[in-house]
């Protein structure tokens, strides 16, 4: 199994900025795409940014400009850097890892989700 830690969320005011990171740790043969997904109040959870093994990287069209992914293979780690942001941020940040696992004599590929870090934007 793979465990996923968020730490970096908390209070911040509008056009401010914070840095989520997210370490995967476990019985980990790989990891291939590392993301964060937002949910509001009310409202479904929603992708907000996932990076590739490779670095390819896709945005939110509402976070574009603003959100910048990131991640250290080595350290199996993935980061959200957050800027200019705004109250519609609010939200409890969610990490997700698509991984493949050692599973018997053989390897288990699925996704795995951190327990979730607030976000709240708000003056």
């Amino acid at each position: 199994q793979v465990q996923l830690v968020e730490s970096g969320g908390g209070l911040v005011q509008p056009g401010g900025s914070l840095r989520l990171s997210c370490a995967a740790s476990g019985s980990i043969f790989s990891i291939n795409a590392m993301g964060w997904y937002r949910q509001a109040p009310g409202k479904e959870r929603e992708l907000v940014a996932v990076i590739t093994s490779s670095g390819t990287t896709n945005y939110a069209d509402s976070v574009k400009g603003r959100f910048t992914i990131s991640r250290d293979n080595a350290k199996n780690t993935v980061y959200l850097q957050m800027n200019s942001l705004k109250p519609e941020d609010t939200a409890v940040y969610y990490c997700n890892a698509d991984a493949q696992t050692y599973y018997g004599s053989g390897r288990l590929r699925d996704g795995y989700w951190g327990q979730g870090t607030q976000v709240t934007v708000s003056s």
